[in-house]
């Protein structure tokens, strides 16, 4: 089986794998204990957390470990409630976000939530969002990278007018961890939640930043790990497998980023000879994270698609995999304002570190033969 659902999650590195395996053989101390086991662990536990604000470029006092992404989310906008800039009810954020920040904030009733489209381009029109801006709004939520077309949102500009705003900033960075370099841009919004599955590190852990300028209160009363942040006993063994992959993965940021441009653009053209049946979400080269593709061909149902390519050898997706057991369209499409149809259309191919050239003609073939296949059939 070929694998094309990197945007889902990644194998666990080989190395990674080997330091969980060791940390969690040898550094098996509860990391709150007070003997000398359990100091090794935290020992180990900080040490992983100083690495990764370094890479991050973040102070490490607001670093805090969760079990993943939806769960900083919720904690990263709860705490934003708890410590508000000034007084108000009303959030913003956009229609394609993650289905963790629209479970979140459809949980605040006493909050009116102005959810923002897309443009044609896959990006958030930032008159639009100023346009949104009321004296009541205390938090803005708008993901970096969107993880069904790649897209990558202005972080610098939007957190920027949430400064002059006096607004907190949240940033879903699930997509963009280990993809993109953030220590420019990781200082500059209020929290940002991220993942050790995206980025080839174990699944069931990861991240959340808050600002340590922000004074927020506990969601969970009574915790005592991460400073009460959270509760729960330590995970370090998957902290240190998520360091040691996040570790490896930006040492090769700017080569993995070529390769995937090279290869979108060679699946793209693979395409050609179906092109007048093929619409792909994307923006500029310059706000496009080039190993997601989404894209939809005319007539025939992403769900079909998937399916015909996964017993061809396949794996492509429909979607944001926490999206496809609700068996709703994809946020994105609603935000770009697809119809029904167009909706349906929607598939996904994202590119990881096993993807070859090779591999990437082979599915640009294996689409338009599935495609002209669809297409004679139903002309009969």
């Amino acid at each position: 089986m070929n694998y094309f659902d990197y945007a889902a999650t990644t194998p666990l590195d080989k190395e990674a794998a080997e330091v969980y395996v060791k940390v969690a053989t040898e550094y098996f101390g509860n990391s709150s204990s007070l003997h000398d086991i359990g100091g090794q662990a935290h020992v180990l536990l900080e040490n992983c957390r100083e690495e990764l604000a370094a890479l991050l470029g973040i102070d490490k006092d607001g670093l805090f470990f969760t079990s993943g992404g939806s769960e900083s989310n919720f904690l990263a906008i709860e705490a934003l409630l708890s410590s508000p800039k000034k007084q108000g009810n009303h959030i913003i954020t956009g229609m394609a976000e993650h289905s963790s920040i629209h479970g979140v904030l459809n949980r605040l009733t006493n909050y009116d939530i102005t959810f923002l489209p897309l443009n044609s381009l896959g990006l958030i029109d930032e008159e639009e969002l100023l346009a949104a801006i009321t004296p009541e709004t205390v938090i803005i939520s708008i993901q970096h990278v969107n993880s069904e077309i790649g897209t990558i949102q202005p972080i610098k500009s939007i957190a920027q007018i949430c400064k002059a705003q006096n607004i907190h900033f949240h940033s879903d960075f699930v997509q963009s961890f280990g993809k993109i370099e953030l220590s420019g841009i990781a200082p500059l919004v209020s929290s940002f939640s991220f993942s050790g599955h995206k980025i080839y590190g174990p699944k069931g852990i990861g991240g959340v930043y808050i600002h340590p300028a922000i004074s927020w209160s506990p969601f969970f009363p009574g915790g005592s790990h991460e400073k009460g942040f959270r509760p729960g006993t330590m995970n370090v063994p998957a902290i240190a497998s998520m360091t040691a992959a996040a570790q490896k993965i930006n040492r090769d940021l700017a080569d993995a980023y070529h390769k995937y441009q090279l290869m979108r653009k060679t699946f793209i053209e693979a395409l050609n000879p179906i092109k007048d049946w093929v619409k792909i979400y994307q923006a500029n080269d310059d706000a496009q994270l080039p190993s997601i593709i989404g894209l939809g061909i005319s007539g025939i149902e992403g769900q079909w698609m998937m399916l015909e390519a996964n017993r061809l050898g396949f794996a492509i997706s429909t979607g944001s995999a926490c999206q496809i057991g609700m068996q709703t369209p994809a946020k994105v499409t609603q935000a770009l304002g697809l119809n029904k149809q167009e909706a349906k259309e929607f598939i996904r191919i994202s590119f990881g570190n096993s993807t070859t050239m090779e591999d990437v003609i082979r599915l640009g073939e294996t689409i338009i033969e599935i495609a002209k296949q669809y297409k004679n059939a139903d002309l009969c």
